[in-house]
């Protein structure tokens, strides 16, 4: 197989489409706040210390990077489906951001708390590793992501955002677990379907792409 995709693949390219792209986040960001307002909610509205807000908050940084390493895959990916997938993730985590957002919003709390991450899980402070939580990637690795290039750029990304995916359903499940907020856990439980079906699909790329699973 050739490190860069053919001259006549038919899959957008980011040269051609990159211009709409921060339109799309722009307007996902939107779509989700939208939602997250839209949707009913009872009168009891979580606490500044709740497990839906720190759920919220953790969530949207996690998601804030994968929608960073989604960009990356969409500017360097040589495979188009690899192209594909990262530009999806990056749509769907940054409406999912806003939806959370909302959320915050709504329950007439900060962005940000004074609880440390993954406080608001049994045990889970013990999971997050020199400030970062389940699944994220250090700086060096976001470093070697942008800089690797062909082939073994695409399997980087999907290597790396099979481990995020596996952090952020780790999260989701979770707070479908200790929630008694119906909407956090329809959207968490959403959550954990959609990145266990990317999973399936990233480990398919893996095979394709000759990348130890």
């Amino acid at each position: 197989m050739s490190d860069s995709a053919s001259a006549d693949d038919p899959a957008p390219t980011p040269s051609r489409f990159s211009y709409w792209i921060p339109v799309a986040l722009v307007v996902g960001l939107v779509l989700g706040v939208a939602i997250g307002l839209l949707a009913p909610r009872g009168d009891s509205l979580p606490a500044d210390d709740s497990a839906e807000a720190g759920f919220a908050r953790d969530m949207t940084t996690h998601h804030t990077q994968a929608v960073e390493m989604g960009l990356i895959a969409y500017a360097q990916a040589s495979d188009p489906e690899v192209r594909t997938m990262g530009v999806d993730i990056a749509l769907n985590q940054q409406g999912q951001i806003g939806m959370m957002q909302a959320w915050l919003r709504e329950w007439h709390l900060q962005p940000t708390g004074d609880q440390p991450a993954m406080a608001w899980m049994p045990d889970g402070a013990e999971s997050v590793v020199n400030g970062l939580m389940p699944g994220m990637a250090t700086p060096e690795e976001m470093k070697k992501l942008r800089e690797t290039t062909g082939i073994e750029g695409d399997r980087l990304f999907l290597q790396m955002m099979i481990k995020h995916h596996l952090g952020g359903v780790h999260m989701a499940q979770e707070v479908v677990e200790v929630s008694k907020d119906k909407e956090v856990v329809e959207a968490a439980q959403l959550t954990i379907n959609s990145q266990q079906r990317e999973m399936t699909d990233m480990k398919s790329l893996q095979e394709k792409l000759g990348a130890a699973s």
